[in-house]
């Protein structure tokens, strides 16, 4: 009996210390909805420590604004997120009407607890932001062309659509330089504009955004798109034409004279290739053109021969020529001798001229013999 009422006892206690610490789980915090044309996430933060066995997930709701006049309206709350991990809720898919305020709230979730409700009220006409529009460029005719496409809804719509009659747009140009420029400011509702009395063969810049304007309090305006430059059309200046016409000029001169220069210099290889400057000697020559056997360089039978060094036989040349000067000069000084003597007549004057001129037949002969047995030699020690 004691010990059922011992059990009794902590049963309770442990039920009132759990309805104890229901609702006082801490509740997120920094809660906020970024917003881009009508794309929508609810973001806030969770800065407190978990328990290890526990695990915090979040539950995020929205109602219409005007639903919270009647009675009863806890069940006109619509979840869209339900015991999630992240700290974020993307409602973009929720429908929610871009020109009506909305409440939406978050909490904080365990197995056994829940913090309380953090709302806020959104406003997309108000507090979405408006994205920049899309533009392109075109030169036309030396104008200028600007083509405007609207920022896009989630649902591939224009935000046009959306915004009214009152979105306008803001277009700033400039002469696109190294100094500084003022822009130059243009409004307009249209998608397509053209802007005319520019300056020719000149870039320009350009950037668009999208405005609202409703009353002095309350407007609502976009980013600036991208900037974009393009360069305007016309006739090139007369300047311009005569530059570019001598720098072509000047570089065809210096195509051609490569071209000459390099053709030359291959036909000096070709010539000094296969008809060098340098000849072989006369009596190579007659020997190489002669019907007989042309003499070669190495003989067939003996591939491993090499040739010696080149004997020169100048000396013997020179000492045929000093016996032909002397054997001349016996006879003359004979002829002399005999001339002193006193024998002078026919007899011994044919004597000395046939005598003389057979001497000299003979010493030509034993030349020009000694020539080909030398040259005959050249050949065979070269051949050797």
């Amino acid at each position: 009996m004691r010990a059922l009422l011992c059990f009794c006892v902590c049963s309770l206690l442990l039920q009132l210390k759990a309805s104890a610490g229901f609702g006082h789980l801490r509740h997120p915090e920094n809660v906020s909805m970024d917003s881009l044309n009508t794309r929508y996430v609810l973001r806030w933060d969770w800065p407190h420590e978990t328990p290890a066995d526990q695990t915090v997930t979040f539950t995020a709701q929205f109602i219409r604004e005007f639903r919270t006049q009647k009675n009863n309206y806890e069940k006109y709350w619509t979840s869209v997120c339900v015991n999630v991990l992240e700290h974020l809720c993307d409602f973009t898919g929720a429908e929610l009407d871009y020109n009506c305020c909305c409440l939406l709230r978050v909490r904080a979730n365990t197995s056994q607890q829940a913090s309380g409700w953090v709302q806020i009220r959104f406003c997309p006409d108000d507090h979405a932001v408006l994205g920049p529009p899309s533009v392109k460029l075109n030169s036309v005719k030396g104008d200028l062309e600007i083509i405007i496409t609207d920022p896009m809804s989630s649902t591939n719509q224009s935000m046009k659509t959306l915004l009214g009659d009152g979105l306008s747009y803001l277009i700033q140009y400039w002469r696109r330089s190294e100094e500084p420029q003022t822009a130059e400011v243009l409004e307009t509702k249209n998608n397509v504009v053209m802007l005319t009395e520019l300056d020719r063969q000149t870039w320009y810049c350009v950037r668009v955004m999208l405005f609202e304007i409703r009353d002095d309090f309350h407007n609502k305006s976009s980013v600036f798109s991208d900037t974009h430059c393009t360069r305007t059309e016309g006739q090139m200046p007369y300047w311009q034409i005569v530059l570019y016409f001598l720098i072509s000029l000047l570089l065809c001169f210096l195509l051609v004279l490569l071209l000459y220069f390099c053709i030359y210099k291959m036909f000096t290889l070709l010539k000094n290739t296969f008809y060098p400057a340098i000849q072989l000697p006369d009596h190579i020559q007659e020997l190489w053109l002669s019907d007989s056997e042309k003499p070669q360089l190495l003989a067939p039978e003996s591939p491993e021969s090499v040739c010696e060094p080149l004997v020169m036989v100048r000396v013997e040349l020179d000492a045929v020529a000093v016996d032909e000067h002397s054997d001349t000069g016996d006879l003359d000084s004979s002829a002399h001798s005999r001339h002193g003597s006193g024998d002078s007549g026919v007899y011994s004057t044919e004597e000395d001229s046939s005598h003389r001129s057979t001497t000299h037949t003979d010493l030509q002969m034993s030349s020009r013999k000694h020539r080909e047995e030398l040259h005959d030699g050249t050949l065979l020690e070269l051949c050797a």
